[in-house]
């Protein structure tokens, strides 16, 4: 019999995902497409204050229009990075039919985008700075060096080969940690859901090449709270390794798409690592669900970050906001053994377990 569109058939279900999952690509590029009329347009609105202020007033600031110009300037920089991004995308999505992407087609038509959207884009402009940057060494140091440190404790590369040990790292955001968990050879994929950040890690981590040969103005945006002018337009330059630097052998690579839906086999990997990826849930009790049946027996969890839950405040979002009480108590529910950084001979997990590292 023909389908004739029954909203209960499974190909209408199908058709009705793709059409979303369409719409909600083209509303990301758009975000990328409009950066340049938002940017300006808030520089644009600084400058009418600036010019509504007395005439005395300004003669005291003259330093203030010459910021203004090299504002207008960095965005325009930051610009060409961004088309640079979405450009490379046309080839990202080998199974998707999206359409060629066009950074400067009918900007005349081009629609305004959200607030949030924009906040998600000035966002991961940032992320370049923690994950790819000199400047961001600090808290890479502070964040993935004790989740790598407790990866190479336990799958010891002198006791076991690297190379076997699977590594999953969802919320994955530029990519940067599980890329130091694959330099070191262990078989690691990346995870990550926001299409900001699946375009600007692709572009890092396939497009760019030798060792700070890119520039960005993170902070041009923050209008508020600047010590000097200068610190507003601060360059940021990226990345701060070779991306393309791998050994040819290593198995590394990053999946696009929801962690619940995408990771449903039992028994897969050896160590799942989250870092600040746990508030992303609508119900963190799903994750924990799902990370206990995609680890093998005596796998690890290793855990970082705080309880900021992404949704608590969304209109019309579930959001289930639980203490690190009871998610530990959770966590103990479906069987995990939580180990701490000073475990003794004498705490020793039976291998048929799943154990958890949380660095409280």
């Amino acid at each position: 019999m023909e389908n004739e569109g029954n909203p209960h058939c499974p190909g209408d279900k199908h058709e009705e995902e793709e059409r979303l999952e369409k719409e909600h690509f083209w509303k990301i590029i758009n975000a990328f497409r409009y950066y340049r009329i938002y940017a300006h347009e808030r520089v644009t609105r600084s400058e009418k204050q600036f010019q509504s202020l007395p005439a005395a007033h300004q003669k005291l600031l003259p330093n203030f229009l010459p910021h203004v110009k090299r504002l207008r300037q960095c965005i325009e920089h930051n610009y060409e990075i961004l088309k640079a991004i979405i450009n490379n995308c046309n080839h990202m999505f080998e199974n998707k039919e999206y359409g060629v992407i066009d950074m400067e087609a009918d900007l005349g038509q081009l629609k305004p985008a959200s607030t949030f959207d924009m906040d998600k884009l000035k966002s991961t402009i940032k992320q370049f700075v923690r994950d790819w940057s000199d400047d961001g060494k600090a808290e890479r140091d502070a964040c993935y060096r004790p989740i790598i440190e407790e990866i190479v404790k336990h799958f010891p590369p002198d006791e076991c080969n690297p190379a076997d040990m699977n590594i999953l790292v969802p919320g994955a955001g530029l990519g940067r940690l599980a890329w130091e968990i694959a330099r070191l050879g262990y078989s690691c994929q990346g995870n990550e859901w926001s299409l900001y950040m699946l375009f600007c890690s692709h572009f890092v981590l396939n497009r760019c090449t030798g060792v700070n040969t890119m520039t960005l103005y993170p902070w041009i945006h923050q209008f508020s709270n600047n010590k000097r002018s200068a610190d507003q337009i601060r360059p940021v330059h990226f990345p701060d390794v070779n991306s393309h630097s791998l050994p040819s052998h290593t198995n590394f690579s990053m999946t696009a798409g929801d962690f619940q839906e995408i990771y449903t086999e039992p028994n897969t990997w050896d160590c799942v690592a989250t870092c600040f990826f746990i508030d992303t849930a609508h119900n963190v009790v799903d994750y924990i669900e799902t990370i206990w049946k995609i680890l093998k027996h005596g796998g690890i969890w290793i855990n970082l970050g705080p309880l900021l839950y992404h949704f608590e405040n969304m209109a019309n979002e579930k959001s289930i906001e639980l203490s690190y009480e009871d998610i530990r108590h959770c966590i103990l529910q479906f069987g995990f053994k939580i180990e701490n950084n000073l475990r003794t001979e004498e705490q020793k997990i039976d291998n048929e377990d799943h154990n958890i590292l949380l660095f409280e």
